[in-house]
């Protein structure tokens, strides 16, 4: 659903990008509801947006927590007043994520001689928490939660220490250059969106430096990703993406992996919505995991 006016401006800046353009009349017809139903929860509310703008995830799930994010953001604006937070019982026991500590010995080598390594599912509660104390502790972006179909991965050299985690969640919902290389329209990408998967975070212990040891574990892990996606979720994967921060990082591991360079983000964000950048541009990688993935991604 589009509106031809433009989009309001403060909301450029929302740190929660959402897919929807914000408009003076989607404002409006939040307002309205927000009018007309005083005693709507906060959950309650986003899910009657989601159902008035068709914002619905590729599963056909409605965008429930993308939508209150926005709302959030709305809010925190000004531009909306949103009903107070329903108290949650529980949420004195919430958790942060628990810092735990971690081998830190540093490791000089060749790659030889941390061979063969092994690429592990952490599934138990254990394992998980300290795949998430490496990523919060450790990745400048830290860890945020996972929504949706994810896989984290952690891999060890053969005496067991720990030399990387990865982390593959849902692929961005728009995102121009991306889109032409496959040759999706937004039909056939809503279709085929679940197909692609996109590697939101890649860390290698700061304490580890071993040349080529982040392309050898990139290729280790695309060997393996479309089966291990297909057992947790009943389908396997066309191909994975991933937006390097040129500021920060040159890509070089992913182009010495076979991935292929395919553009630049607009600096829109992860799911649009957005005509000015907000964001800095960052480098498009996209890696196909079958001989097939193009015709996959362009099912109708």
């Amino acid at each position: 659903m589009q509106d031809s006016e433009q989009p309001v401006a403060n909301i450029t800046i929302m740190t929660i990008l959402t897919r929807p353009e914000i408009t003076e009349t989607k404002i409006a017809d939040i307002k309205a509801i927000i009018d007309e139903s005083p005693d709507l929860s906060r959950t309650q509310l986003s899910k009657r947006v989601c159902a008035m703008w068709d914002w619905r995830s590729p599963n056909g799930k409605p965008k429930d927590i993308s939508c209150r994010d926005m709302l959030r953001s709305l809010e925190g604006k000004g531009l909306i007043r949103l009903p107070a937070p329903t108290p949650t019982p529980n949420l004195a026991n919430r958790r942060h994520v628990a810092h735990l500590e971690h081998d830190m010995t540093p490791v000089e080598c060749s790659l030889d001689d941390l061979l063969p390594l092994k690429v592990c599912l952490p599934t138990e509660k254990e394992a998980v928490e300290i795949f998430k104390s490496y990523l919060d502790q450790y990745h400048y972006l830290g860890c945020s939660g996972t929504v949706g179909e994810n896989m984290k991965y952690v891999v060890y050299s053969r005496n067991g220490t720990v030399v990387a985690c990865l982390l593959f969640g849902s692929a961005a919902w728009s995102c121009r250059d991306r889109d032409k290389y496959i040759g999706w329209d937004g039909t056939r990408r809503k279709a085929s969106l679940h197909l692609l998967t996109n590697n939101t975070r890649f860390w290698i212990p700061q304490w580890v430096k071993v040349p080529c040891l982040a392309s050898h574990t990139l290729s280790l892990i695309q060997r393996r990703l479309s089966s291990d996606w297909e057992a947790a979720y009943g389908h396997g994967l066309a191909a994975v993406e991933t937006f390097v921060d040129t500021s920060r990082f040159r890509g070089v591991c992913y182009r010495a992996a076979n991935w292929i360079h395919v553009g630049t983000t607009t600096g829109r964000g992860r799911d649009g919505g957005h005509h000015n950048a907000i964001l800095p541009g960052k480098d498009i990688y996209l890696l196909p995991l079958s001989r097939r993935w193009r015709e996959s991604l362009l099912v109708n």
